[in-house]
């Protein structure tokens, strides 16, 4: 069942769904669904005997939680005054550094975890702006009724060839790169870079979350036609779930729907 928060002067409503696919054993994806924060997350984690969905899970309990305990007055550089907006920034990218640091530990302390990691990507909302952040080949989409836009770029070995050799993503898989390999991921490493960026949406706009066992699935213009489809954002998820299934559902499949409204 979705929920909702006020955004402004505007609210802001979140759904989600969850699947383990058709051809895996276990669901290492997870998603964070607010009851109390406008703050949404998708994971997908990867390891083997199903330590991909510990890293999945560490990462959402971690930056949900952490964005919990620094809502209010919370201020990291006291006495000194820190931009709002700036303030969520630091706040994701602390989040998702925190979360990191916290599997990469795990992985070190128990065997069967070694080695595990976990993309993420997470977008908070606050005043008239969301800050999305990222590590790894989860997507978020922003839907219109003109169109969808992806709104970060995978952290993949083809698009890290093509920004070294000033190449299209085209040129790149000609070359012989592969397309489905992560070059950055939450646990392997003590550090890691997330991505953040700010957004100012509109009334109407849909931002979609996924895990690649969706946009591996179906197309961008699918997802579009998914999400334009009905108002029901838990329907949306559904029916984009389903939609990855019928198409060979090769991998978990998370989607996590965030729709900016009017205040009623």
């Amino acid at each position: 069942m979705s929920t909702s928060f006020p955004f402004k002067d505007m609210r802001i409503r979140f759904a989600g769904e969850t699947d383990i696919g058709k051809t895996h054993d276990d669901n290492e994806d997870n998603l964070f669904l607010p009851d109390t924060i406008p703050l949404g997350i998708v994971a997908d984690g990867m390891g083997g005997h199903a330590s991909g969905e510990v890293a999945s899970r560490i990462c959402v309990e971690t930056i949900s939680d952490y964005f919990s305990k620094t809502t209010g007055g919370w201020n990291p550089v006291w006495p000194m005054n820190m931009d709002p907006l700036k303030l969520n920034l630091f706040r994701m990218e602390s989040a998702i550094k925190l979360a990191n640091a916290r599997i990469n530990m795990r992985s070190k302390e128990d065997a069967a975890c070694h080695n595990m990691g976990t993309t993420v990507v997470s977008i908070f909302f606050e005043d008239n702006y969301c800050i999305i952040g990222h590590v790894g080949d989860s997507r978020v989409y922003r839907v219109r009724p003109e169109g969808i836009e992806l709104m970060m770029e995978d952290h993949s070995f083809l698009n890290d060839m093509a920004r070294m050799k000033h190449i299209s993503k085209e040129e790149a898989m000609a070359e012989g790169t592969k397309t489905n390999i992560v070059s950055r991921v939450l646990g392997p490493n003590h550090e890691v870079m997330p991505e953040c960026s700010v957004i100012y949406p509109c009334i109407g706009d849909v931002f979609i979350l996924c895990s690649d066992g969706l946009n591996d699935m179906i197309s961008d213009e699918k997802i579009f036609e998914i999400a334009t489809s009905t108002e029901d954002l838990d329907e949306i998820c559904e029916l984009l779930v389903d939609a990855a299934n019928e198409a060979g559902g090769e991998d978990n499949i998370t989607a996590l729907a965030a729709r900016v409204e009017k205040e009623i």
